[in-house]
């Protein structure tokens, strides 16, 4: 674990916040100066903190649909499951890949275009791999609602637990080619430069920043988003998956259980649970505090819940790569 202080701290959450801000505004908001600011992102980046800077992309208003898959392994050997990995994060329609402990052992979220697409990509990686998977576990992915990573300041304020994005639902959005090309670039690399964008898409700054606010404003780009390290400053990574008992009563829970700090994504999806929340926390036992807490609030809404501890994320791009 890394030891950081409060101004590392509160550069981090501004980084997730938006990280494609400068480091003079930074500054500004952290009482730093932009020379203080960038050594400081040097170190975190240096330090392994900061792994990459990414952009969040509502690929659904771009006609995708998402499944996603939680896997069991059998017959698993160290160098297999390295393979089954690789596998899976090189297909271009690859969103998430994730190692857990718990109730699965793999957890993958696909983009595609159809059920016939994902019938497709699915049939053959059991031609390669089924004797790998001694269970199987299916749902479509249907929204994530995410949040501030409040827990990093000293002093959350309530506005911190806004939703600040909303991956999933709408209309659908027409992009033409160019639209594409600067999705794609953009998607694993946040802060790259408008001028560097105009070079490798062949057009102007002027066009690049044009288009990169219209996709922000028809809800394309959802954000821009800093990739951090959680165990490198001690955190960890629990999802929860809720049986409720009242259905009707979920966004009484889900009302509740955003004021918590430690709360960072709400996923809605068909075929797991009724309630998914996800949470970065410093322990097991903080997390089951928090899950407790829950249910003693709502005894008479919340029948139980199964929880997974997510080990390693292997891959996320927000951007389908086809």
């Amino acid at each position: 674990m890394v030891k950081i202080d409060s101004k590392d701290r509160e550069i981090l959450y501004q980084l997730d916040l938006d990280s494609r801000q400068s480091f003079a505004k930074i500054g500004s908001k952290v009482g730093l100066s932009k020379t203080v600011v960038a050594y400081r992102v040097n170190k975190l980046i240096e330090n392994d903190i900061i792994k990459t800077f990414y952009t969040v992309i509502d690929a659904f208003k771009l006609g995708y649909i998402s499944f996603r898959i939680y896997l069991v392994y059998q017959y698993m050997t160290q160098e297999k499951e390295k393979e089954i990995i690789s596998y899976f994060t090189s297909q271009k329609l690859n969103w998430w890949t994730i190692s857990a402990e718990g109730r699965f052992d793999l957890a993958l979220i696909m983009w595609v275009k159809n059920i016939n697409d994902f019938y497709s990509f699915w049939d053959e990686a059991l031609k390669r791999f089924r004797d790998y998977f001694m269970e199987q576990q299916f749902s479509v992915y249907i929204q994530q609602y995410s949040y501030r990573y409040s827990y990093l300041l000293n002093d959350m304020k309530k506005s911190d637990r806004t939703k600040f994005e909303i991956t999933g639902g709408g209309a659908q959005v027409k992009i033409d080619d160019l639209d594409f090309r600067l999705l794609r670039l953009i998607a694993p690399s946040a802060r790259i430069s408008a001028k560097e964008l105009a070079k490798r898409l062949n057009t102007t700054v002027a066009v690049v920043n044009y288009r990169i606010k219209k996709l922000m404003k028809e809800g394309v780009i959802q954000g821009f988003r800093t990739d951090i390290d959680l165990t490198k400053l001690g955190y960890q990574f629990f999802k929860a998956d809720i049986d409720l008992r009242d259905f009707k009563q979920r966004g009484k829970i889900v009302n509740y259980a955003k004021t918590n700090p430690h709360l960072v994504r709400i996923d809605k999806s068909v075929g797991i649970s009724d309630l998914e929340l996800e949470y970065h926390v410093l322990s097991l036992e903080q997390f089951h505090d928090i899950m407790k807490d829950l249910v003693n609030k709502f005894p008479d809404i919340i029948k139980k819940y199964k929880y997974v501890y997510a080990s390693k994320l292997h891959k996320m791009n927000y951007m389908p790569e086809a």
